[in-house]
C-alpha cells in the first residue's frame, strides 16, 4: 500500500514539513509519482520501528470490534507447530520462521522478517525458560486476514537476549488483521505459558495432537465448573 505524504504524517503523529525532511535528508525511503512523493506502507512502518518511532495508521483505529476472537487450539492450528527448525543464531532462525508461515501471497516475507528483526532490536521477545514470542509491533501492516499462532520448536537453542539469560528452543509467532485481535493472541499465549502441563509438553517437544489437545483444555469454555 501506498501513502501520501499527509497519510505518512498522520501515521507518525509529526507534522508534514517533519516527513518532507526526512525524505529530503535521504532517511526516510520515497519516490515520486506525477511530481508527488509516495512512501510505500511497510518500508515506513519498518523505518520508524528503526527509528523507535510509532506508527499508528489511521485504520487501524477503525478496527471492528464485532469480530470473532480465535481460541488459542484454533490460533495454533491454523498456525501450525513445526519441529526441528534450523538456524544457528536469531536471524537465521527467524529466517527460517518465516519461511514456515502461512501467508497469503500479498505478504512480503522478506519484509516481514526486516520487522521481526527490526522488533528484536528494540528489545528481545525472549521470555525467559528458553521460550520467545516473535512478532511485529504493529500487526495491521500485514494486512493477514486469518489469525494464527505459529509454534516452532528449534533444532537447538539459540542466543535471543531472553530476560533470564537463558537460550531460546521454542517460539511462539502470532500474526493477525489487527490490534485487538494480536493482543488477545498475546493474551492467550501467556495464560498458557503459566500452565504447568502445558510448560511440560513444550519442554519434552510434545506431538502436534498433545499440544492442541492441551491448549483446548485451556480454554475457559473447558474449565470445569
Amino acid at each position: 500500500m501506498q501513502m501520501t505524504v499527509k497519510d505518512a504524517a498522520n501515521a507518525l503523529n509529526v507534522a508534514e514539513k517533519t516527513v518532507y525532511r526526512w525524505i529530503q535528508s535521504g532517511g526516510l525511503p520515497a519516490y515520486r509519482v506525477a511530481g508527488q512523493y509516495r512512501i510505500n506502507r511497510a518500508m515506513l512502518f519498518d523505518w520508524a520501528t528503526s527509528k523507535r518511532i510509532n506508527f499508528s495508521p489511521a485504520d487501524a483505529a477503525q478496527e471492528p470490534e464485532d469480530l470473532p476472537l480465535p481460541s488459542f487450539a484454533q490460533a495454533l492450528q491454523e498456525g501450525g507447530i513445526h519441529y526441528r527448525v534450523g538456524g544457528a543464531n536469531k536471524a537465521e532462525v527467524l529466517k527460517a520462521l518465516v519461511g514456515l508461515l502461512k501467508l497469503p501471497d500479498q505478504v512480503n516475507r522478506d519484509f516481514l522478517l526486516q520487522a521481526l528483526l527490526a522488533r528484536e532490536q528494540l528489545q528481545s521477545t525472549g521470555v525467559g525458560d528458553g521460550i520467545a514470542l516473535p512478532h511485529v509491533r504493529n500487526p495491521a501492516v500485514l494486512e493477514i486476514a486469518t489469525p494464527m499462532i505459529c509454534l516452532c520448536f528449534l533444532e537447538a537453542p539459540v542466543a535471543f537476549d531472553a530476560l533470564d539469560g537463558k537460550p531460546v528452543q521454542v517460539l511462539f509467532t502470532p500474526l493477525s488483521p489487527n490490534v485487538r485481535v494480536h493482543l488477545h493472541l498475546l493474551s492467550r499465549i501467556s495464560f498458557a505459558l503459566r500452565d504447568p502441563k502445558f510448560k511440560s509438553l513444550l519442554a519434552g517437544q510434545g506431538r502436534r495432537d498433545e499440544i492442541l489437545e492441551a491448549a483446548r483444555a485451556l480454554e475457559p469454555e473447558a474449565a470445569p465448573t
